[in-house]
């Protein structure tokens, strides 16, 4: 969907960038084998951390070589398939086409079009996500229809505006009965969540301003001067701040390493990419973590 989430690569260890790029692949093969191949399409980077966040303590991260699409001769070293990585693609099936329906309703002939078509493609893996997640897809629908609302009267409140993303991914979580851990991911994923919603509006900043859509961070700080920057970089941070205080709560798991890099390196490096509008050209050059 979006795929700022990602990890610092050149501060990883080479076993821990292999772990992460067998989770890339495992959650790869896992949406292509469950949601159909053209779901592929849409992994990114977030769920890919989503994925490793959600496994438990006692999970196994034994990669195995399987086939792949880019790599057809060596294959590649994938994690298994699992209820972590089956949530994981669930979800971004079902965020995916939620996005797919928003753009169909609020954008232009040609990208309606575009994303009815895409859509369409999605539809029966969608159907299998929504019944395997049935209470994520029921709130995406209802925070994504007050998210549209609240953007379409041009809310001025980059809180209730970022609220509502970050509950969406905060129901990420599916409940697991241990209510420690339960409340820790919930809330590191809130806090992920308002981040991820408020550095999509800086990075969609001139674009907006120039097609006249609503941008959260134009609502509110419409001038956007160099204090409004260093305004919005602090709630950032604190953004991050409470999000790796929620993560201290947790008890490692296999990739506690990579999800560690991801939270305190890969995040800031990231927000200073996009406040120095180098994003994009980052983007163009790491399209996927294994290449």
């Amino acid at each position: 969907m979006f795929g700022y989430v990602r990890a610092r690569e050149d501060t990883l260890s080479p076993e821990a960038l292999a772990a992460y790029e067998a989770v890339y692949c495992g959650l790869c093969h896992t949406m292509g084998t469950r949601y159909g191949a053209f779901s592929r399409y849409f992994l990114n980077y977030d769920f890919t951390f989503l994925a490793m966040l959600l496994a438990s303590p006692e999970t196994g991260s034994t990669p195995e070589c399987r086939r792949c699409p880019r790599h057809p001769i060596g294959g590649k070293m994938v994690c298994p398939d699992g209820p972590w990585l089956a949530v994981a693609g669930a979800e971004s099936v079902i965020l995916t086409v939620w996005k797919l329906r928003d753009t169909r309703t609020d954008d232009k002939p040609p990208a309606r079009l575009g994303a009815g078509a895409l859509e369409a493609l999605l539809l029966r893996g969608y159907r299998q996500a929504r019944a395997e997640c049935p209470l994520f897809d029921e709130t995406a629908a209802r925070l994504l229809t007050q998210l549209r609302a609240l953007e379409e009267e041009a809310c001025p409140s980059i809180d209730r505006t970022a609220d509502c993303f970050a509950q969406l991914l905060a129901a990420a979580s599916p409940q697991t009965g241990k209510e420690g851990r339960q409340r820790a991911t919930e809330q590191l994923l809130y806090h992920l969540g308002r981040w991820i919603y408020l550095i999509d509006g800086v990075d969609d900043l001139e674009e907006d301003r120039k097609a006249g859509r609503y941008n959260p961070v134009l609502a509110r700080f419409p001038q956007w001067e160099e204090t409004d920057r260093a305004y919005l970089r602090q709630m950032l941070d604190h953004s991050l701040s409470l999000a790796g205080a929620a993560f201290q709560l947790l008890e490692p798991n296999p990739w506690h390493d990579v999800l560690e890099n991801i939270l305190y390196s890969g995040l800031p490096a990231v927000e200073e990419l996009v406040f120095s509008g180098r994003w994009r050209d980052y983007q163009k050059g790491h399209r996927r973590v294994n290449g």
